[in-house]
């Protein structure tokens, strides 16, 4: 895939965006694009990690499992939406997704939301292109 396909936009007018993330991504000559729906923390035989780092790399693990399918990887994200349980797991949250994301750049949303399920503690959605 072309690395300008996906450019992030980040107006010189508004604070930066701090965290690894873009204000807006622009994708140009999108030729393919896969909605991630929401994947949570779960192993095989609906096993759930008990605390928030295991949770969110597996979450994230789940959400590469299926850009795998479409030939895809962290490269092609576009967009990413994460849902928190609760706001204390902003900090590790933010220290995860960078370590996975490098210095991939995807616009990016975090919600503080009630999670499906109790024992899952965030859930990640995905939109990505090539």
């Amino acid at each position: 895939m072309e690395t300008s396909l996906i450019q992030p936009i980040d107006p010189a007018t508004l604070p930066d965006a701090t965290g690894n993330y873009a204000h807006g991504t622009l994708v140009a000559g999108v030729r393919r694009a896969v909605f991630v729906s929401g994947q949570v923390p779960w192993a095989g035989q609906g096993a759930v990690p008990e605390d928030f780092d295991s949770q969110c790399r597996l979450t994230w693990h789940n959400v590469f499992a299926v850009l795998a399918e479409a030939d895809m990887g962290v490269r092609n994200l576009a967009k990413v939406t994460t849902y928190l349980s609760d706001r204390m797991y902003r900090e590790a949250n933010s220290r995860i997704r960078q370590e996975i994301l490098g210095d991939h750049r995807p616009a990016l949303t975090v919600v503080i939301a009630g999670i499906y399920s109790e024992e899952w503690l965030l859930e990640i959605e995905a939109i990505a292109v090539e």
